[in-house]
């Protein structure tokens, strides 16, 4: 069967998707998918993978693809790779999706030392030979690709047409640059997006931070692609495709259950789903902290019911305290996450607003604690709420050192040496060092024990085995005596002395 082309493909694999899931390193897994498609979703992205790794690590193929389930269609798998050859191995190593993607879009500092997303975007030789020979020749299902603009839109609908041209199927772009990241991610641009939808004959989806649906529609409208894709959006409001906030608990519920019902799913992944519905929540400190600690998919269903209950007596009017919240909706409400603008630039030394936001804001009672008059971290600071004994000055630290040889030594050896220099001096001395697990004097006396033991048992032994010796009758002497003289041997006969009737009696 022909291989699906362009709008074709859309029409008739991706049933004409217009609300898409993104990729999402350890959050768009297959319980995530399922809730985000009850709740609107039309298109989902497995998370990224990575295309080595892929081809390398048969756990980390059979991880990804643990279960295989009918409603999680149509599906999407992204790769990124930098690496032509291995890219097409990860791709003929898995058969359950329905297109390709490649990622050139991430900004990450780990794509950056890896060499691939959207840092590959200045290659276009590459990317074009690399596309074609997928798309054409091996591949059995259509190759798509996620891209970030240049800051010049000309530059950017030559970029988008290189692609139609290498064969990429649907295009989704996202419409920043790969510097618009973080603190500094900005505003997406539009025009961008637009001039590439008007500039080329494949789909073409729109990455978006929009908060409702109805910024969803605008964005179609305005920009004519044919649907949106959606990440932080999406996670802090599974139904925003919908076109409602629900409670929070609602949504958390929900997923857990949906966990449940497709297992496995790592621990990881379902905490920090959780963070992200419970975000504006979490301002309670301990429940937090509870929600960071616990090792159970119980413990953290517990969490979670907890947050309820306390949501609901605020609701309620229970808990005694009126809250005033900055926030468009009340936060048990999902609701999108907005990024703080950027700090003002720093002026001799200090921030122009901090002196006001540390009037105003009262983040955590750990830094208004006494350490942070130190001078310490607030990663210092939590690790000395968890060990007040904690030393962090560098002069009275102790030396890790090995006396002898300058290798690491073991903090509690008894020699304060390394294992190798441990081990020598303890044979030596017939020592003990429970820190590196040397036991030479225990076993020396162990076995001295053992000797001494076996000595006394064997005279114990010959003291017993005398008298028997001594106990030998008249007759058995006489009878070994016609023995030795029948042999030859000039033995004088021993005298015997019988009992006399007296002494019988």
């Amino acid at each position: 069967m022909a291989k699906l082309q362009g709008f074709e493909f859309w029409r008739k694999t991706l049933k004409e998707a217009r609300f898409v899931v993104a990729p999402m390193v350890d959050q768009s897994e297959l319980a995530w998918r399922l809730l985000s498609r009850r709740h609107g979703a039309q298109l989902c992205y497995t998370p990224m993978l990575h295309a080595q790794v892929f081809v390398r690590d048969a756990n980390y193929r059979k991880e990804t693809f643990t279960i295989v389930c009918e409603e999680d269609r149509p599906l999407i798998t992204q790769f990124c790779a930098n690496d032509p050859d291995v890219f097409l191995q990860a791709v003929l190593a898995q058969d359950y999706c329905d297109a390709i993607d490649l990622n050139l879009g991430c900004p990450q500092m780990i794509a950056k030392r890896g060499h691939y997303g959207v840092f590959l975007q200045d290659e276009w030789e590459l990317l074009e030979r690399w596309v074609i020979s997928l798309a054409n020749e091996n591949c059995r299902c259509p190759v798509t690709c996620k891209i970030r603009v240049f800051k010049e839109i000309e530059k950017t609908v030559r970029y988008a047409q290189m692609l139609e041209k290498a064969g990429c199927q649907l295009l989704t772009v996202h419409g920043r640059t790969k510097d618009q990241k973080g603190a500094m991610t900005g505003i997406a641009s539009w025009e961008h997006i637009k001039a590439v939808r008007k500039a080329v004959n494949i789909p073409v989806l729109q990455m978006v931070t929009s908060s409702n649906l109805s910024d969803v529609e605008r964005c179609i409208q305005e920009t004519g692609v044919q649907g949106v894709m959606s990440a932080e959006g999406n996670l802090h409001n599974p139904a925003l495709f919908e076109g409602r906030s629900p409670p929070v608990w609602e949504m958390a519920e929900e997923y857990l259950e949906v966990v449940k019902q497709f297992p496995p799913c790592s621990l990881s992944y379902i905490r920090a789903h959780l963070f992200k519905l419970w975000h504006h929540t979490l301002q309670i400190p301990d429940l937090r902290e509870e929600l960071a600690k616990v090792k159970t998919l119980e413990g953290l269903a517990d969490v979670s019911a907890q947050l309820k209950r306390r949501c609901q007596q605020e609701i309620d009017g229970k808990d005694g305290e009126e809250k005033e919240w900055s926030l468009p909706l009340p936060h048990w409400i999902c609701q999108p996450y907005v990024r703080p603008p950027p700090k003002p630039p720093v002026t001799n030394g200090t921030c122009q607003d901090s002196k006001v936001r540390s009037t105003v804001c009262q983040k955590r009672a750990l830094e208004e604690s006494d350490s942070a008059a130190e001078g310490l971290s607030k990663n210092k600071q939590k690790k000395r709420s968890r060990n007040p004994n904690k030393n962090f000055c560098p002069e009275l630290k102790p030396k890790f050192k090995c006396e002898q040889c300058g290798n690491p030594k073991g903090n509690k050896c008894v020699f304060s040496l390394c294992r190798g220099c441990c081990k020598k001096k303890a044979f030596k001395e017939v020592a003990d060092c429970p820190s590196h697990g040397l036991r030479f004097k225990t076993k020396a006396e162990k076995q001295k024990a053992e000797e001494d033991k076996q000595k006394e048992g064997d005279r114990t032994e010959g003291s017993v085995m005398e008298p028997e010796k001594n106990k030998q009758t008249p007759q058995v002497v006489a009878a070994s005596y016609t023995e030795l003289k029948e042999a030859g041997h000039g033995i004088a006969a021993p005298c015997i002395r019988t009992k006399t009737a007296s002494e019988s009696t």
